[in-house]
């Protein structure tokens, strides 16, 4: 117990840490002009307060859709939770992310297994077929992206790869593809030989959970979700760029663009903390021409209007659910 508190802690401080070190490392680079241009964007932003409203309803949707596609995951273990309670566990679940790296799909899981009293192995494998499923999404995104951007994305990706040993990024691919093989054959073989242990049950959970898909009866429902899903974290980023004359005649493929790159941002650190800002600024330069300060200054307004929804909602969970669910246990007991 004391070994995993540890591993714990030293997982938040190296995550956490890394976030700040960009952060300080940004500020660092910035010039006065660039501080300046910053400030200037700061307060072209409050002119313009009204695209909070869309943005927040937005990402309440986002995470709302998200929510109603978890449940067919659900559906097709015989899980049937309220959508209070599956609405509010995924913002819990990305709240926590912020607060603690990692850990924001276990407390997703444990707070729907305490309100629905249900299992909580095979909630589990629901969320990793969730991410692999967003995995192959951004894949696809990615290739869309290329398509409708060729010339543009061509260029940016000339300029990464001159910076890039060809051999060291094949290597490093290899070993992460031979990583994840060597995860899903410890999988099996703990699983063999502890087919009715407590391992070997939580194992055989997860694979019910990441099998859902398959055995899913609402596919195209699913794909609804997914589209709208997708659909409307592009929608945050557009419409975010009306808040910034510099950044407002961009359209739907710039935002594309700064979803992909920016969704690696939200992978290396929690929450994108640290990490976002510089890659959206780099997207904005590199493939827009938008000038490096402005192109920081909508990165972070971009990350900062993303958590704070997170941050409000998910607080707004923490404190609804108690009280919901006490008075739905109140009114079965009644029944």
């Amino acid at each position: 117990m004391k070994n995993k508190t540890v591993f714990l802690l030293l997982q938040y401080v190296i995550f956490f840490g890394f976030g700040f070190a960009l952060i300080y490392w940004q500020y660092n680079k910035l010039s006065p002009q660039d501080i300046s241009d910053l400030k200037i964007s700061l307060n072209q932003v409050a002119e313009r307060w009204w695209i909070i409203i869309p943005i927040t309803i937005i990402g309440f949707l986002s995470h709302f859709f998200r929510a109603l596609r978890w449940q067919l995951l659900l559906e097709t273990l015989a899980l049937k939770p309220s959508l209070v309670n599956t609405v509010g566990a995924v913002f819990i679940g990305y709240i926590t992310n912020l607060l603690v790296p990692r850990m924001g799909e276990v407390a997703k899981c444990t707070v729907l297994a305490k309100y629905e009293n249900e299992p909580a192995d095979k909630i589990i494998g629901t969320i990793v077929a969730e991410r692999a499923f967003d995995f192959i999404c951004l894949i696809l995104i990615t290739i869309l992206t290329f398509t409708f951007q060729l010339d543009i994305v061509h260029k940016y990706l000339q300029l990464l790869m001159a910076k890039t040993e060809g051999k060291n990024l094949t290597v490093n691919i290899g070993l992460k593809l031979l990583a994840l093989g060597a995860i899903i054959a410890a999988l099996v073989f703990v699983y063999k030989k502890n087919k009715n242990g407590k391992i070997g049950k939580f194992i055989k959970g997860m694979g019910e959970g990441v099998g859902s898909i398959i055995a899913m009866k609402k596919r195209y429902l699913f794909l609804l979700y997914t589209t709208l899903i997708w659909t409307s974290y592009s929608a945050l980023i557009y419409i975010g760029f009306l808040a910034l004359p510099a950044t407002q005649h961009l359209g739907i493929g710039a935002a594309l663009s700064v979803l992909v790159i920016g969704s690696v941002g939200i992978i290396l650190t929690p929450g994108g903390i640290g990490a976002y800002p510089p890659l959206v600024q780099l997207a904005l330069f590199q493939l827009y021409a938008i000038k490096e300060s402005f192109g920081l200054a909508f990165g972070w307004i971009s990350w900062l209007a993303q958590t704070l929804i997170i941050i409000l909602f998910g607080v707004i969970a923490f404190l609804v659910l108690p009280l919901y669910n006490k008075n739905r246990d109140e009114q079965i007991t009644v029944d």
